[in-house]
This record gives structure tokens, C-alpha cells and sequence, in this order.
């Protein structure tokens, strides 16, 4: 054990540690979850204190050495999750705007620096968590940048998985184009379309989720860094106010720019919620996919990929489990939006103690919506079509006469339907092309109810 002291007192840290006093009250206080603050926000604050120390290297605000041992602990941890995510244990549910987060990495990162110089740690008259590696930072500031870092390195790779999903979607749109089929309206059968079609409108859906999400990261590029406690920026020079973000964009390769107002881009936190909202269409996109896809499995018009065993006491019964996966998901991802949006509006005048649980809850919703995405393209890619049973809804169902309103008008269509309902049920195998051919002729029956009339767009107006 080594022991550290703070403005409480002192306090007993395991020696193999590499944070202190401040992330070890935060341990003991913060207990509610198990739920630990995610890499993803840890990397992207370390490379937060990368580009400080590396500006204030530059300016001369730190010493050419304590610089470089920053820079190089912050290289090691970052992205490290394997090596280093040990040392940061923190509850993602905590007080104090993600102070304890922040300082755990301030503590985390001066401590590597020690080792890196050959110094013991805690040897904070060295590299200081505080002094040093915060230099010029404010958890205020370096949280929400981070955050939004963080955001956008997830959505740039959720795009990817949409992508992916898309490609799968339209795919099975191609090979399904030219299976018949019932489409349905309030769980009834309403007018023929193809299977091709019902797919198009899957992959249409989710390349819309992948524009905006593709376009979320606008909403993110704006930051607070150099604003400091307030957004004032008071105890930061100036030089390093205008300097450190150009440093953190070279760092991230994203194109970060200062906020114009740093005082809104401390106090506010409504660009997340907005982010939130297209998160959740598109979760509510991936529950209707699923959902439908499942019903259509029980319907026998497509057959899902078999996943596992469905049930302990049933044998050979095989569930639709990935479909149900992803539903729950979205329920994750939807229930998660709500979370955002009350941890922004309980945010007071100049800052968002809620800001913790507002991240975990965003950074969740990104990395869930990601997986669930990868996860059924390549179920959607194991789908297969059963056109005979789409077949037959289409000719077992008087919706289909629908198509003979161009020739004999709603109320003759209507009063056909109800006759062959009545001659249906005197003969149960009475087909419903005998029945129009007998009342219309074939010739008539066979032009309305033809593949090309039936699925078409619109129908050509003759004469």
C-alpha cells in the first residue's frame, strides 16, 4: 500500500495502483451500478490531455520533459482497453459532472508519466495530476469534449454497420423480386405486392438512419475545450485557448472546431439529445424490421435462419431469437433517449451535473444500435423465401379482386366478393379464378389479375 492526502485526509492506496486519492474515494463512494464509466470516453479524455500537454509543451506552460512523458503515457492508454481498463474501475453512475472520471485519468496519466521518467508513484512534485496534466482544463470542458470525441469515432463506425445491414437488405430485395405475395394492412390481407418490394422498404428505411447518422456528426464537431470551468476561460491564456483545439483535431483527425459560444458549450447539452433522437428512429427502424421478419416467419412466407434449441421442454422447437434480440435492443436504445433527455434538461445555469449518466447512456445506445446491426445482416443474409406460401395467401384471398376496380368499379367489385364468400362457404374448394372467370370471363380475369397488373406500378390506361 502507498498512502496519498488530500484536502479530507489521508487515504490507503494498493501500491499496484496507477490512480490516487481522488479515484479511490470515488471507488468507495460511488457503489449504485456496476456499471463502469466506457473506454470509449476514457481514450478519447486521454487524448484530451494528450493535446494539452502537447500545447502547453509548446507554449511553454510545461517543461519539455513532463510533456513528453504525458504524451507517451496518454499513447499507452489509449485505445488499450485490454491493458488498461483495470485502472479505471469508476461507476459510470456518479456525483460531480465527471469529475472523478476526469481525475481519475489526471491521476492515471501522471502516474505512467512517473514510470515512464523513472520516478516512483505519487511522486507528484514530478508530474501532477492536477498541475500538470490537467493544466489549464476544467472537468467541465475536457468531459464534453471527450464525450463528443467518443460520440462521433461511434457513429462513423455505426454507419459502417448500417451499411452493412443495408447491403444484406438489398440484396434479398434483388433475389425476392419476383416473389409473389399478400401484402397486409391492420394484419389482414389488403393488395398482392412482391417480397422484393417488402425488402426494398427495409433497406430504404435503414439507408435513411445511415445518412442521418452519417450526419450526426455535425452535431458533434462543435467543443468546449479552453472554456473551462464556465466557459469563460478563465485561468487558461489565450494562446492556449486558440491553440489546443487545433492541436485536438491533428490528434483525432476529426474536424472539431471551438464552439462560438463556449459558455452555451459548458451549460448545455441539447446537441446530445438531438444525436439521441436519430439513435432512437433508428432503433425504432431495426424493432419494425424485426418485427415484421418475425411475423412473416410465422406466416411460413420466409424462414428465418434456425440460431439454437428453442425450447428446455418442447423438443425440436426452434424460436426466433435474433429477431427478438434486436427488438430488445431498440427497447435499450429507446428507453436510453428518455435518459438523455432528462439528463439534459436537469442541467443548472452554468453546467450539467448529469453529464455521467448522459454519457453512459448515449455512448450505450451507439455501441448497442453498432452490434445489433452486425448482428442481423448477417441473419437477414441466411433468409430464405417460400414462394409457393406466398403464393397461396394471394390466391386463397378475395382482396386480390382489388385489382378489378379499374374495369367494374368498388360497389360491382364489392358485391362479387360477398358471392363468392357465400358460394365459398357452400364449396369449400371453390378457387377464386373460377369463380371471376365464370362471372367475367378469362379473358378479363386473366389482364387484372396478371403478375405484371397485380405488382406493377399502376396499371396503363388503355384506349
Amino acid at each position: 500500500m502507498r498512502e496519498e492526502k488530500d484536502a479530507l485526509g489521508i487515504i490507503n492506496i494498493d501500491s499496484n495502483a496507477l490512480w490516487g486519492v481522488h479515484t479511490q474515494r470515488a471507488l468507495e463512494n460511488f457503489k449504485l451500478s456496476q456499471r463502469r464509466v466506457p473506454f470509449s470516453l476514457i481514450s478519447a479524455l486521454v487524448t484530451v490531455k494528450q493535446a494539452a500537454a502537447a500545447t502547453n509543451g509548446e507554449l511553454g506552460y510545461l517543461s519539455k520533459e513532463v510533456a513528453e512523458a504525458i504524451d507517451k503515457a496518454c499513447v499507452k492508454v489509449c485505445g488499450n482497453e485490454k491493458e488498461f481498463a483495470q485502472f479505471f474501475p469508476l461507476d459510470a453512475l456518479q456525483g460531480g459532472a465527471g469529475t472523478s472520471t476526469n481525475m481519475n485519468v489526471n491521476e492515471v496519466i501522471a502516474n505512467l508519466a512517473l514510470e515512464i521518467m523513472g520516478r516512483k508513484k505519487g511522486d507528484y512534485a514530478t508530474v501532477h495530476p492536477i498541475a500538470h496534466v490537467n493544466l489549464h482544463q476544467s472537468t467541465n470542458d475536457a468531459y464534453p469534449t471527450a464525450l463528443r470525441i467518443a460520440a462521433i469515432a461511434g457513429v462513423r463506425s455505426l454507419c459502417d454497420a448500417f451499411a452493412k445491414l443495408q447491403g444484406a437488405l438489398q440484396a434479398k430485395e434483388h433475389a425476392f423480386h419476383m416473389v409473389i405475395k399478400m401484402g397486409r394492412t391492420e394484419l389482414q390481407p389488403a393488395i398482392p405486392m412482391t417480397l422484393g418490394q417488402e425488402f426494398s422498404a427495409f433497406s430504404e428505411s435503414v439507408a435513411r438512419d445511415r445518412w442521418r447518422t452519417f450526419k450526426c456528426e455535425e452535431r458533434l464537431r462543435m467543443i468546449n475545450l479552453g472554456g473551462t470551468a464556465i466557459g469563460t476561460g478563465l485561468t487558461a491564456p489565450r494562446p492556449y485557448i486558440f491553440r489546443v483545439v487545433e492541436v485536438l483535431r491533428g490528434l483525432t483527425g476529426m474536424g472539431l472546431a471551438r464552439s462560438e459560444n463556449l459558455v452555451d458549450g459548458t451549460a448545455n447539452a441539447d446537441a446530445f439529445v438531438e444525436v439521441s433522437g436519430i439513435l432512437k428512429a433508428a432503433a425504432t427502424t431495426l424493432a419494425k424490421i424485426a418485427a415484421d421478419l418475425r411475423l412473416l416467419h410465422f406466416l411460413g412466407e420466409i424462414t428465418l435462419p434456425p440460431m439454437q434449441a428453442g425450447s428446455s421442454i418442447m423438443p425440436g422447437k426452434i424460436n426466433p431469437v435474433i429477431t427478438e434480440c434486436v427488438m430488445q435492443a431498440s427497447m435499450v436504445v429507446r428507453a436510453n433517449d428518455m435518459i438523455i433527455s432528462e439528463c439534459a434538461a436537469h442541467g443548472t445555469l452554468q453546467i450539467n451535473e448529469f453529464m455521467p449518466l448522459l454519457a453512459s447512456a448515449l455512448l450505450e445506445s451507439i455501441d448497442l444500435l453498432r452490434a445489433t446491426a452486425l448482428t442481423l445482416a448477417p441473419h437477414v443474409e441466411g433468409i430464405a423465401a417460400n414462394p409457393d406460401k406466398c403464393r397461396a395467401f394471394v390466391d386463397e384471398s378475395p382482396a386480390i379482386m382489388t385489382a378489378l376496380l379499374p374495369c367494374i368499379g368498388y360497389d360491382k367489385t364489392h358485391v362479387l366478393m360477398k358471392e363468392f364468400k357465400e358460394a365459398k362457404a357452400k364449396d369449400p374448394a371453390l378457387k377464386i379464378k373460377d369463380f371471376l372467370n365464370e362471372k367475367l370471363g378469362e379473358k378479363s380475369v386473366g389482364s387484372a389479375l396478371s403478375e405484371s397488373n397485380l405488382v406493377g406500378l399502376g396499371y396503363v390506361q388503355k384506349g
